[in-house]
């Protein structure tokens, strides 16, 4: 499994299988102070949404990633568009909906990357803005055991939930519709406020009530801490408004969250649920996601015990190395991160390397095989008996580099603002020249150079 999905998620990434647009990030920047804002210019009859302390009626991304809003006749694409006639945007449907949400599942193409919004008994279905054949359905015959009249509908996929999934709010229940088997699964969710719309962004679920939206967990239904917030704040730009602003007077921090900045990685990790994701400093971006947006996070967002610069890391058996000085920290990939009990651990004592401060390491798919580079040198031990002999120093003709990952598509070795590509380990041990370097910030992080 892991080689098809590296394949797919790398190729998305260089744009080797399919074409992919540019992501206009902006449409979904979170951003603060020097974004642009929200003028309030409005078409006749459209409430003026920085100013409306009732929130929306629902949210959704779309196809192309961008965040739509709902409210009564009118929906709002991005953080500063004006409003747009529901009618224009989705015809067939007239306002205010219920719930809306977007589905992805490469299991069930008939849904995958479409549209639905929800009216009392019905559901839409669109696909690049048009409605599809059919539609509306009730939404019995399409989510059998979903009840009517929904306040928010929001997308769960395999990593999350168990397996793709979709969360169907009423009132105080949670309804976890499973796309693969059809069943239904109801709970109810004490810590979390009735839900009036849902978004899930870049890994990230949101329930909003009214304007202010929480951070919750979609298998527990726990809340994040430090919640509830102003919409207003974060997704919707204001005049006056926004968040952060404190950490845009520091140059260094903006830069290093800055994908487009050209400063170098500390470490490029996937697995085998397609999830790639980029670190530099004590932030990390998920490459996976780069069609809905982009935003730097803490470490801690998604591995909770890890601080400061990682030397290394990569992933085997359904685990995630990474390598700090002379620690390792080992995380089950399951539905979250979790750090293995007992770990950290000395880097010798569990890989039985001694070398401190590693430049970059990397595992193949389908092999045992660990390269461990530092400096013009790399060496390999086995996975499986990590004590047994390690080989022979091997010369490579970079004298230093920040990263290194290995996929179906080959290896990358990562330096400052450039990539190079080997065909296989053999051959990166055995070259006497450089390759053609490549842009990190073009080719993987989509920056218009």
């Amino acid at each position: 499994m892991r080689d098809s999905l590296q394949a797919l998620c790398l190729c998305c990434i260089l744009g080797l299988a399919f074409p992919l647009p540019l992501q206009k990030s902006r449409a979904n920047d979170t951003g603060g102070q020097d974004s642009e804002t929200y003028g309030g210019e409005e078409p006749l009859g459209a409430p003026n949404r920085c100013e409306d302390e009732e929130g929306f009626d629902a949210a959704t991304l779309d196809e192309n990633g961008v965040m739509n809003f709902f409210k009564g006749d009118f929906v709002w694409k991005g953080g500063v568009s004006s409003a747009e006639y529901l009618s224009a945007s989705y015809p067939g449907i007239r306002g205010p909906i219920d719930a809306a949400c977007r589905i992805h599942s490469r299991h069930k193409l008939d849904v995958h990357n479409k549209v639905f919004l929800f009216k009392d008994s019905s559901a839409w279905m669109y696909s690049g803005g048009k409605l599809q054949d059919g539609y509306p359905k009730p939404i019995h015959e399409l989510f059998p055991g979903i009840p009517d009249k929904l306040d928010a509908a929001v997308e769960c996929p395999a990593g999350e939930c168990l397996s793709d999934s979709v969360l169907f709010f009423k009132g105080g229940d949670v309804y976890v519709y499973d796309l693969i088997t059809g069943k239904v699964k109801q709970k109810r969710w004490t810590t979390i406020p009735k839900c009036t719309a849902a978004l899930r962004w870049l890994e990230r679920d949101y329930c909003f009530n009214k304007i202010m939206f929480h951070r919750f967990t979609p298998v527990r239904g726990e809340i994040r801490p430090a919640y509830a917030l102003d919409a207003r704040n974060y997704f919707i730009r204001c005049p006056g408004r926004g968040h952060g602003k404190e950490a845009k007077k520091n140059a260094t921090i903006m830069s290093i969250m800055d994908r487009c900045s050209n400063r170098s990685f500390d470490a490029f990790i996937s697995d085998d649920l397609d999830r790639v994701y980029a670190l530099r400093g004590n932030w990390y971006l998920s490459l996976h996601t780069h069609l809905d947006g982009w935003h730097a996070w803490p470490l801690r967002e998604a591995w909770k015990e890890l601080n400061g610069i990682i030397n290394a890391a990569f992933y085997w058996d359904h685990k995630m190395y990474f390598i700090q000085g002379s620690q390792v920290y080992i995380y089950k990939a399951d539905q979250s991160y979790t750090l293995i009990e007992g770990y950290p651990k000395p880097l010798q004592e569990e890989l039985g390397i001694q070398d401190d401060n590693l430049d970059a390491a990397f595992s193949c798919p389908g092999s045992s095989l660990l390269y461990f580079i530092k400096g013009n040198k790399m060496r390999s031990v086995d996975l499986l008996n990590p004590m047994g002999t390690q080989s022979l120093k091997q010369t490579i003709p970079h004298t230093h580099i920040d990263a290194a990952t290995c996929t179906s598509l080959g290896v990358f070795l990562f330096d400052g603002p450039v990539y190079y590509k080997y065909q296989d380990p053999a051959q990166l041990a055995t070259a006497t020249e450089l390759p053609e370097p490549h842009s990190i910030s073009k080719d993987f992080m989509k920056c218009v150079e």
